[in-house]
């Protein structure tokens, strides 16, 4: 069901799966431009169970980006909203349905696919990087079913959205629900619209998940004055919440009879890999909890070696039926097979306490979290320097700090970020300094970078 009054049933789905699909010649890849509507569920639903591939994008996501895509990757159809489809006149639509059409590309559908492989999704989209996450159907069904288990999911749920499908914390929502038959309640409004609260109380929404960036809006809203009498469950991800909101919201949802889990999860391993079990939500308060069931965390140093003690940090590692195929980075990356075999190193720094509760510390490798989306810090600097000659990129979750050697320039940074991420313009600070620090081999020198401020 959508905000509009939009409804379709299992059944019809069904219906409308078979119809979309019997338009596509063979299995192929398809690129879907995602908005939280049926017609971008009815093309998921209708590619992942003809055994097509889908390339999940967001139907924001800019032109420039979009098309640099496209011509890495070369899909067989686009399905997207139809008020898109005039940018590509070059393509032949072959099906519409739910306000989205299927457009027929001039390109040749005939190179090999991974026999497993079922889904790709991107791993930082918000700067549009050709490099992907390859998924097989099993990684999908045994996240499913490890998050319908541990969230203790049925058909009565009537999860609301709030984060986009082709993002793999608001797809797994989708999954899980759709797998025990629940009603999804699906809307374009954000959290700060009051169309989407009037939408949570109409059709009685039991539950929602966020980002630390959608709790903080949350609190600021006064969300615990709401009376929300529907809501069993809230689910947090994408990033660490902060101490101080994960008491707050775990102390009002103790009192509100609410179920308040924090999770963690890379799109690496499908979606989830860790869940706090609300019972230990004030106890463990900051923990990112214990394995999902059916997966196994374990730490190790620097040389790979197993750590076996408590209270000692290591890199976060993961064993699960979940954990990906492997990377693309081009069209021909889609043959590859199962290059992971079930083990994902996570580039996360963690610490396990003597109950084997995780605790993360830090980050191994150069990514943050900007409002629940992922970002390759290198990946932006490669974007920047295409603006101005020097930068260099650093941070923490919600907030990226720029650095440039170019006066008068920070608004055009700040602006290019907000165009090609999607991402709000709080989270970028853009500095002028006289150089970025290098070492004799010419790479940036990070821990300099704050004193060099003028």
């Amino acid at each position: 069901m959508t905000d509009r009054g939009e409804v379709i049933t299992y059944q019809q789905l069904d219906l409308a799966t078979v119809a979309f699909a019997q338009n596509i010649d063979s299995r192929c890849l398809v690129f879907s431009l995602c908005t939280n509507s049926i017609g971008a569920l009815v093309g998921y639903t209708g590619l992942i169970n003809h055994k097509h591939v889908p390339l999940l994008l967001d139907a924001s996501l800019d032109l420039e980006s979009l098309r640099k895509l496209i011509d890495i990757y070369r899909p067989a159809y686009l399905w997207m909203p139809t008020v898109l489809a005039s940018q590509f006149a070059g393509f032949c639509p072959v099906y519409d349905d739910w306000g989205y059409v299927l457009l027929k590309t001039s390109f040749n559908c005939q190179y090999p696919l991974f026999d497993d492989l079922a889904l790709l999704l991107t791993t930082s989209g918000s700067t549009g990087s050709p490099k992907l996450v390859r998924l097989s159907l099993s990684n999908l069904e045994a996240n499913t079913q490890s998050i319908v288990e541990y969230l203790q999911l049925d058909q009565s749920e009537r999860p609301i959205s709030t984060l986009p499908m082709n993002y793999s914390y608001g797809l797994s929502i989708i999954n899980s629900h759709l797998a025990v038959g629940a009603t999804l309640l699906m809307t374009a409004s954000t959290l700060m619209e009051k169309s989407f609260w009037s939408f949570f109380k109409d059709q009685n929404a039991t539950s929602f998940g966020g980002v630390p960036y959608t709790y903080e809006i949350l609190n600021k809203l006064r969300f615990f004055r709401m009376g929300l009498d529907s809501l069993r469950t809230m689910t947090q991800a994408g990033g660490k919440l902060s101490p101080q909101l994960h008491q707050k919201f775990a102390e009002y949802a103790q009192s509100a009879g609410i179920r308040f889990f924090v999770m963690y999860g890379q799109t690496e391993a499908t979606a989830r890999m860790s869940y706090l079990p609300p019972g230990y939500a004030l106890s463990k308060c900051g923990s990112m909890g214990i394995s999902i069931p059916g997966g196994e965390f374990f730490l190790v140093d620097d040389n790979g070696i197993v750590i076996d003690g408590n209270e000692l940090e290591g890199e976060l590692a993961y064993r699960g039926e979940n954990v990906s195929l492997g990377y693309a980075e081009c069209r021909e990356d889609l043959a590859k097979g199962d290059e992971n075999n079930g083990v994902l190193f996570t580039g996360d720094m963690a610490r396990r306490d003597q109950d084997g509760f995780y605790y993360i510390t830090g980050r191994r490798k150069r990514f943050i979290k900007l409002f629940g989306n992922r970002v390759n810090l290198d990946e932006a600097e490669h974007l920047i320097k295409d603006l101005v000659f020097d930068c260099a990129c650093c941070g923490s979750d919600d907030h990226m700090l720029i650095y440039v050697t170019e006066p008068n320039r920070e608004n055009d940074v700040r602006q290019l970020m907000m165009s090609r991420t999607g991402i709000h313009h709080s989270a970028f600070s853009v500095k002028v300094i006289a150089e970025i620090p290098k070492n004799e081999s010419g790479k940036t020198m990070y821990s300099d970078l704050m004193c060099r401020v003028i």
